[in-house]
């Protein structure tokens, strides 16, 4: 259980973080590399990184871990319908007005929806490791370690050998692939929670009726 949670971890973070450089080389040429279009982009990729890390908050909360598990499974499954990324053909920036309002509308329609789901893992595992009856599920937070590991390699590994020998088309397939996996990966540990949810439940529940009837 503990090998699954950290390789789905790891797997998240590093598509999250190598789907950022991507989409850049992608969409910078039509815009050009100025410091304004850095700084939309990365102020687009916190706030969607924001909105996933409230989703993960409050979902497990009002659906409760187990019906959230299985919404989230049924969500990345949604997603799959917005690969590969790319640019919509014809999408070309504004002549003359300020470009920013195109290209966030650019990004959220692109690249905004896999990016906020895949955004969702780190907190989201935590949430489930803790439901379990793993020995470690009451301080899952050392999963952390291999999400930064993921990230640590997708920031690498991009630049010195993604980029260099992979053109952008192969390396937005080879993402929606990764991304295949990477919904295997959350199906086997929704099912993990799922169970261990369910055999908690019926615990309380024969504890109740036993102290009821005593």
């Amino acid at each position: 259980m503990l090998i699954l949670f950290s390789i789905a971890m790891f797997f998240g973070a590093t598509l999250l973080f190598m789907v950022e450089p991507m989409f850049g080389k992608m969409a910078l040429p039509l815009l050009g590399g100025s410091p304004a279009v850095w700084n939309t982009c990365m102020v687009f990729y916190q706030g969607a990184l924001l909105a996933g890390y409230l989703y993960a908050h409050l979902a497990p909360k009002w659906l409760g871990v187990r019906r959230q598990a299985a919404f989230h499974l049924g969500l990345l499954l949604v997603i799959l319908f917005t690969l590969p990324i790319g640019i919509f053909h014809g999408w070309t920036p504004p002549a003359n007005t300020n470009p920013i309002a195109w290209l966030l509308l650019l990004l959220l329609l692109s690249v905004g929806f896999p990016f906020f789901v895949v955004s969702t893992t780190a907190p989201l595992l935590q949430k489930w490791f803790a439901q379990t009856s793993h020995a470690f599920a009451h301080d899952p937070y050392f999963l952390y370690g291999a999400s930064n590991l993921g990230s640590l390699l997708a920031l690498v590994a991009y630049p010195t050998i993604i980029e260099p020998y992979l053109r952008l088309h192969y390396q937005s397939w080879a993402w929606a692939g990764g991304y295949l996996v990477f919904i295997a990966l959350l199906s086997l540990c929704g099912v993990m929670v799922w169970r261990a949810s369910g055999q908690t439940g019926a615990a309380i529940s024969r504890l109740i009726r036993n102290t009821v009837e005593y």
